[in-house]
């Protein structure tokens, strides 16, 4: 399965996260070549020091995943210096929740839209013509149980998330003829330092490891995906 990951270009977004640097190590180890995006250049170089300035990688930060100039500039960037862009995992994404939809704030929903869909949007635009112009191209995006499904107390995040599988089936829908594959993957709760420091009295082998998710990753971007298109796969663990 990784042999077809070789040598191809892989963008990451929110690369310097938890589940981005654990996806940047798993297609590293694939023999993929890396763009790594964030928009903070001191966590980036900290969670890749042995990339930077290594010619099969690139670091790009201070990039706002909700501005389309920011992005655009990304995508330029990785196409100058690799001449394509044959993967995109998008990892960026937040939590909001905890109270009823009639006491939730717009704020709230502005940001939940903002950070979990707008950014799901620019980045697919942004990638897609270049993977037009090649006849190929996988696209994962980052979507969530809760879209599948309202939970009380989430209206703003599950509806966020929703709208994420909506455009990925959208997306895939419209790019099947093109060789492009558009998926995204639903985490349970993942195991992040965050996640335990919020709620230190789960059962922490219960929850979904970053490394877990990153290899679901990795096979929708391999060739043995290929037949998949417009799905939005659960990775729950035992959460």
């Amino acid at each position: 399965m990784m042999a077809d990951l070789d040598g191809k270009v892989v963008m990451i977004t929110g690369a310097s996260g938890n589940l981005g640097s654990a996806v940047a190590q798993t297609f590293r180890s694939a023999g993929a070549r890396l763009a790594l995006v964030d928009r903070h250049p001191d966590l980036l170089e900290k969670a890749f020091p042995d990339l930077i300035d290594v010619p099969d990688c690139l670091l790009i930060s201070c990039a706002d995943l909700t501005s389309i100039a920011d992005v655009a500039a990304a995508v330029t960037r990785t196409v100058e210096r690799f001449g394509r862009v044959d993967v995109l995992v998008h990892t960026v994404g937040g939590f909001r929740a905890g109270a009823p939809l009639h006491e939730t704030s717009l704020d709230t929903l502005d940001f939940m839209l903002n950070v979990n869909t707008k950014t799901v949007f620019i980045t697919n635009q942004a990638v897609i013509p270049h993977m037009m112009r090649q006849g190929s191209g996988k696209i994962i995006n980052l979507a969530a149980r809760p879209g599948l499904q309202g939970r009380p107390n989430m209206a703003a995040y599950s509806a966020s998330k929703a709208a994420v599988i909506r455009l990925t089936e959208s997306a895939s829908a419209e790019l099947k003829h093109n060789d492009i594959n558009v998926n995204c993957v639903l985490p349970g709760t993942i195991d992040t330092p965050q996640n335990r420091e919020a709620m230190p009295d789960a059962d922490f082998s219960r929850w979904v490891r970053p490394e877990s998710l990153a290899g679901v990753i990795l096979f929708l971007a391999s060739d043995a995906a290929r037949h998949i298109r417009g799905a939005a796969v659960p990775v729950y663990g035992r959460s």
